[in-house]
């Protein structure tokens, strides 16, 4: 299995892009967003490749993050949503975005993706609800790269720990970013609980 390339661009089409890796060219397919955060021809790239390989094809399909990937990954395993979809999805909302509509449930943001109606997005939301990944938050304020995902899987689990459901524990913690710019873990849990408590 393929799981990273990296190349030079070497083309690109609709939905699609051709990298060149040591001569050989590989057809990578990907999202909109993905597509469009592209260098320019001949330029240099690392994608992050999920295989998908069939009796009847071989498909790549890539990403600019490890995150992109994750939830490609996850959407896919969702009862009827398939690579058009899941791209589909990826193409309008990224990461963080895609996080916060599960998390609240908010199936109108995933429904603003071509092609998912209001029951397919319905159902990505319940689906997706208790495997969303702490990585999928940031905490916010001025803090170096990766200390925010830190932050929040430490503030995940003291709530887990103080006996809260891990799904309720997100919500309450999605509410306290919005109250809060601060990014130290105390802060965003004494904020969560003060939602937890209303």
């Amino acid at each position: 299995m393929i799981g990273r390339l990296n190349g030079r661009i070497d083309g690109r089409g609709d939905g699609w892009a051709l990298i060149d890796v040591g001569g050989v060219g590989y057809m990578v397919e990907g999202s909109a967003r993905t597509l469009d955060g592209l260098p320019a021809d001949g330029e240099a790239v690392t994608l992050h490749i999920e295989t998908y390989a069939r009796e009847d094809q071989l498909r790549l399909f890539g990403f600019l993050s490890e995150a992109d990937r994750g939830w490609f990954r996850l959407l896919m395993r969702v009862n009827g949503v398939g690579a058009k979809a899941a791209l589909a999805i990826g193409g309008v909302l990224s990461p963080d975005d895609l996080a916060q509509a599960v998390a609240q449930g908010d199936k109108e943001m995933v429904a603003r993706a071509p092609g998912v109606g209001g029951k397919l997005a319905q159902r990505i939301v319940q689906e997706l609800h208790d495997k969303l990944p702490e990585t999928g938050f940031v905490v916010g304020g001025d803090m170096p790269d990766g200390a925010a995902d830190e932050a929040m899987r430490d503030a995940v689990s003291v709530l887990v720990n103080l006996g809260y459901p891990r799904a309720q524990a997100r919500q309450a913690l999605l509410a306290a970013r919005r109250e809060t710019e601060a990014g130290d873990v105390e802060t965003i849990v004494r904020f969560a609980l003060r939602e937890l408590a209303s």
